[in-house]
């Protein structure tokens, strides 16, 4: 797949009045219809909430194009890296507690992290490379901000053809802890920890501390089987622009996965409750996960001067070339993006955000208390037609918004 140039990724209202809400932009119905129909894309299911509850909702298109089952608004979508908010969210839990601490090295809790050492060069002609001591340890911060120097293959191409000599048993970080940052599997080490300190299986203590008090019924690490007709199946952008659904084992060949960085399915609905909690400070509907000040926290800068730059993709099949909304000037928090700049007709600087690889996208505007999540599920991520609809998408809830002023 040739890279490309991608549109920007990943880039408060009163209660609307329930005659506002009862009406249906036709708008918003059109961009994701239009897709589906023109088999763009598979199907789309999206939904918009501000601190009250939902503003709008649509599902179109196909949840199995070889099926051509019709995609409805309860389908369970793969969330992937959607997963990694959730996890931090748990894992502020345990820092509002004062069981962990932002700046505690990550090697008190997990000792292969002590004596870490930093790739200094590599020459992927023939695998050469030196490495060298760490100066510094990766810290609990790091961890949720994509600054430990972890990645991942799709977003290293060092990672991607790294393969260690005999004996080097250490995992090479790609820059010095708090220098860069770089997409990578630190989220899946926060979740190890929360399982550490917790004393509880990843998934129990999501489903105890986060799904139940918010009513997330239907998010899950492995779907229950009397709901599995309701998956909706990943599909492929072939290299003619065609879409193909792509194969995968039976659940029964598949591995239980429980990692921080991935693996939940779930629906808009309920990843709706999930923003709304934070557009209301840590809590819906009576039912608080978070301080207001520990959401606070999270949506803070915590990377200092260190920009999010757009990233290079080493393995085109999995993922397009992405950039951010303002590229090395964006931010991360406590395991979200933030935008730094305002977006015309769209997001407000300050604003949350995340997605995950199958195509699916969310923000959180908390300056004026409106959220969106809209969720397909095709390869590769960052798909130019998705992230168009992820942008028609924003500009017509925004616009809704504003209407019902």
């Amino acid at each position: 797949m040739r890279r490309r140039d991608v549109l920007r990724l990943l880039g408060g209202a009163a209660a609307l009045p329930l005659a506002a809400r009862a009406q249906r932009p036709r708008s918003i119905d059109e961009a994701l219809r239009d897709a589906a129909e023109r088999k763009e894309i598979p199907g789309v299911v999206a939904m918009a909430t501000d601190r009250n509850g939902v503003i709008y909702q649509g599902a179109f298109g196909a949840a199995d194009i070889t099926e051509a089952r019709p995609l409805k608004l309860n389908a369970l979508f793969r969330l992937a890296s959607m997963t990694k908010p959730v996890t931090a969210v748990a894992a502020m839990q345990l820092v509002e507690q004062g069981r962990i601490g932002l700046d505690d090295p990550v090697e008190r809790y997990f000792p292969e992290f002590a004596k870490q050492v930093v790739l200094e060069s590599f020459d992927a002609a023939t695998g050469a490379y030196k490495l060298r001591p760490a100066t510094r340890p990766i810290t609990v911060r790091h961890l949720f901000t994509h600054t430990s120097g972890l990645g991942y293959r799709f977003t290293s191409a060092t990672l991607r053809d790294f393969k260690p000599r005999a004996g080097d048993t250490a995992r090479p970080l790609l820059f010095e802890p708090g220098e860069q940052w770089l997409y990578g599997t630190s989220t899946d080490w926060l979740g190890r920890l929360v399982e550490k300190v917790s004393g509880t299986p990843l998934d129990a203590y999501f489903q105890r501390r986060i799904f139940a008090p918010l009513a997330m019924s239907e998010t899950y690490y492995e779907v229950p089987k009397a709901k599995e007709a309701r998956l909706v199946a990943i599909h492929r952008r072939r290299a003619d622009g065609s879409l193909a659904k792509q194969p995968l084992p039976p659940p029964s060949k598949r591995p239980p996965v429980h990692t921080g960085g991935g693996g939940l399915s779930s629906t808009a609905s309920d990843y709706a409750r999930f923003m709304r909690m934070l557009l209301n400070g840590g809590e819906i509907d009576g039912s608080r996960v978070l301080s207001a000040g520990a959401v606070d926290t999270m949506a803070q800068n915590h990377i200092g001067a260190v920009g999010v730059p757009a990233l290079r993709s080493a393995v085109p099949a999995v993922s397009d070339d992405f950039s951010f909304i303002a590229d090395g000037r964006d931010k991360f928090g406590l395991g979200f993006l933030i935008t730094s700049d305002a977006v015309p007709g769209k997001r407000s600087a300050g604003s949350l955000s995340w997605g995950g690889v199958y195509n699916t996208y969310f923000w959180v505007d908390r300056t004026r208390g409106i959220a969106g999540v809209i969720l397909m599920q095709f390869l590769p991520f960052a798909d130019r037609t998705a992230l168009a609809l992820l942008d028609a998408f924003e500009r017509g809830v925004y616009r809704l918004a504003d209407a019902a002023r």
